[in-house]
């Protein structure tokens, strides 16, 4: 049996992913991959820690490059400008020409709890990178926790969007679509914002007044 195929790697991850599907995470164990892949245990290990990393293979690259995109651009570049770049190209170097491969893994993942919790822990590091990289620009923890969960979050939803399609659009496209939707949100004037929200303050307060049947006592001082 070789264990020097320079393929390996791959056909590791394509045992896994279809003993996965076929029959579940839990009971997948990787002498069974090995085996389905035509290779040793020892070349297992020599790639993956154990099964759960063919899922989250290059969880730590991402990251970084997200983090590196944003810090190592031109000091003029605007912060909303440089997510749209980092967007575009994560969706052209990480997902393009994959997506029958990213659903499967989106079925796999979704379909036991403790890979849902290692997933929502990637996307934490991910946006945590983000938010380094604009902080490095100089830019307020405050401002930079927030672009970072909206890059993150966009992303997350063209995603799923884009898995969800029937025909067979590009990802960047479904990111197109949530950035101006993000941005139609956004470009409501902050007067309107601000009588919005009291208005419906307003109507919240009087609702709780009509069920106690008494105004709502102010805090004293």
């Amino acid at each position: 049996m070789s264990r020097w195929r320079p393929d390996a790697r791959e056909r590791l991850e394509q045992a896994a992913l279809e003993l996965f599907a076929e029959q579940g995470f839990a009971a997948t164990t990787v002498p069974q991959i090995t085996a389905r892949a035509g290779l040793t245990t020892r070349t297992f290990f020599r790639h993956y820690a154990d099964k759960r990393e063919v899922l989250f293979a290059g969880e730590h690259e991402l990251p970084e490059l997200a983090r590196r995109m944003i810090a190592e651009a031109p000091p003029a570049a605007d912060p909303l400008g440089l997510i749209v770049g980092a967007l575009r190209t994560v969706a052209d170097t990480w997902f393009e020409g994959r997506r029958d491969e990213v659903r499967r893994r989106r079925e796999i993942v979704r379909s036991d709890p403790g890979l849902g919790e290692r997933e929502l822990r990637k996307r934490a590091g991910i946006c945590e990178a983000i938010s380094a990289g604009f902080r490095e620009r100089g830019v307020p923890a405050m401002t930079a926790a927030l672009l970072a969960e909206t890059g993150v979050t966009l992303l997350h939803v063209s995603i799923q969007q884009w898995l969800d399609q029937d025909g067979d659009r590009p990802l960047w496209h479904f990111a197109e679509e949530a950035l101006a939707a993000l941005r139609a949100v956004l470009e409501v004037p902050d007067t309107a914002v601000t009588a919005t929200g009291m208005s419906a303050a307003a109507t919240l307060t009087g609702e709780s007044t009509v069920r106690s049947g008494r105004p709502r006592e102010r805090p004293r001082a």
